[in-house]
């Protein structure tokens, strides 16, 4: 357990600027309140006592702000920053080195017992508000932005954005930083819809353009006609 709790705080340091001591992380951070309690519902839930370990998630959320359901599979260094209205549900599987932000949601869209709840793999960071709905799967490295939802499986390392959510940016190349806040890589990067709109924009412009040249050709033969038809009566 306090093995686990040194691993968070270091992870959270390195990730985040704002950690300017362990001592603040200890104090200050709910995202690693969350999982110190989300680590004794566990193995409460783990033991057969069901109703505890959902009453100690319970009393967690009410400190926190994080729901996590004690059912769900986390595994080390997760980061919850900021961590309010985060929900993981029952079946949700989490791998190594995952940075969620607040309002993050991981549900389930099925009623059923089984599996219903995403898989994230090793080094995901998925962005504040986004919501990923169902049993896929978020391959390793992926990005998934502020507010998307992701409602199908996620190749490792790209970066998603949109509601439902799409790729947006390739794999990072070898060297390139493996973390970024939010999982923005770039100020810069492009939004599909935008880029939709640019491209009727674009398009809109050259049959403007194309419009005006028929237009032109039109006037150019209307303005023709009449010395073409006094030619032909001066020569009857």
């Amino acid at each position: 357990m306090f093995k686990s709790l040194r691993e968070d705080i270091e992870s959270i340091q390195r990730r985040d600027p704002a950690a300017r001591s362990t001592l603040e992380v200890l104090l200050c951070y709910p995202g690693l309140h969350a999982l110190f309690w989300y680590r004794i519902a566990h193995a409460l839930w783990q033991s057969g006592f069901v109703v505890l370990a959902r009453f100690v998630s319970h009393v967690a959320r009410l400190v926190t702000g994080i729901e996590i359901h004690p059912g769900a599979t986390i595994g080390r260094r997760l980061f919850i920053d900021h961590g309010m209205g985060v929900v993981i549900g029952e079946t949700a599987v989490i791998g190594d080195d995952v940075t969620l932000y607040q309002g993050v949601t991981l549900g389930g869209t099925a009623l059923h017992k089984g599996k219903r709840h995403p898989t994230l793999e090793d080094g995901v960071v998925v962005g504040s508000g986004a919501m990923i709905l169902g049993p896929h799967t978020i391959g390793q490295g992926a990005r998934i932005g502020a507010n998307a939802v992701v409602i199908g499986e996620v190749p490792k390392g790209v970066t998603m954005v949109g509601i439902p959510a799409r790729i947006v940016m390739r794999r990072p190349k070898e060297g390139e930083k493996d973390f970024v806040a939010y999982g923005l890589p770039d100020e810069e990067m492009p939004d599909p819809l935008a880029r939709a709109v640019e491209a009727l924009q674009r398009q809109l412009a050259d049959t403007a353009k194309r419009i005006d040249e028929l237009e032109g050709k039109a006037d150019r033969a209307d303005a023709a006609a009449p010395y073409e038809d006094r030619a032909r009566a001066g020569r009857g």
